[in-house]
């Protein structure tokens, strides 16, 4: 019987093993995204945004046709009372569709972190209507707001923490322009930028 020849390979390629550091890159990449999902607050409500700039924009047009600065004040707190009124109900009403509480885990950081310049936001307007200093009113709450919304969305998506740093460029520029545009500073931010924000978000994070 004649002895076995040494084994030969196929001449054929050889089939290419899968890519173990492309499959561990994406792993973590989906762990990463699954955390960050877990830990940000998703229940900002894009729709809602959208429908407080459009009443933003309203009131600069009623604000521009007052006659005295504390006319213009009291439209511009109305027009608080009624952004409030539609953000809380339409974050209320997203929280429950994507099962996201307001009062538990990110929502409660979110909620801490956003409500406190406010706060102080309506103190110091107080002591700048007190001052006679009404006009400045347009730049602190620009600056406040966007501070709000930058801290608080640190616990939310990524477009949000954006948004905030853009009231606070606006909010800047009011500060150090002219004192007679503070309503059409007001239609920018309040009200362009809500519109455009919550666009995006309703766009991107479904509502």
């Amino acid at each position: 019987m004649p002895a076995p020849g040494p084994l030969r390979r196929s001449s054929g390629p050889e089939p290419t093993p899968p890519a173990l550091h492309d499959r561990a890159l994406d792993n973590l990449r989906f762990i990463r995204d699954t955390m960050e999902r877990a830990g940000s607050f998703t229940a900002v409500p894009g729709w809602g945004m959208a429908a407080v700039g459009a009443t933003a924009l309203a009131a600069a047009v009623l604000a521009a046709r007052q006659a005295t600065p504390e006319l213009w004040l009291a439209t511009w707190l109305a027009e608080a009372v009624v952004a409030l009124g539609i953000g809380g109900w339409s974050l209320a009403r997203k929280a429950h569709a994507v099962n996201d509480p307001i009062l538990s885990g990110p929502g409660r950081r979110f909620a801490l972190s956003f409500v406190p310049p406010l706060i102080v936001g309506g103190l110091l307007t107080i002591a700048l209507y007190r001052a006679g200093l009404v006009h400045a009113l347009s730049a602190t709450w620009l600056l406040l707001y966007g501070t709000g919304v930058v801290t608080g969305g640190a616990f939310s998506v990524r477009i949000v923490p954006v948004m905030g740093l853009a009231f606070m460029a606006l909010g800047a520029m009011a500060l150090l322009g002219p004192a007679g545009w503070g309503t059409w500073w007001m239609a920018a931010g309040f009200g362009g930028l809500h519109l455009l924000f919550g666009i995006i978000v309703a766009r991107r994070y479904g509502g």
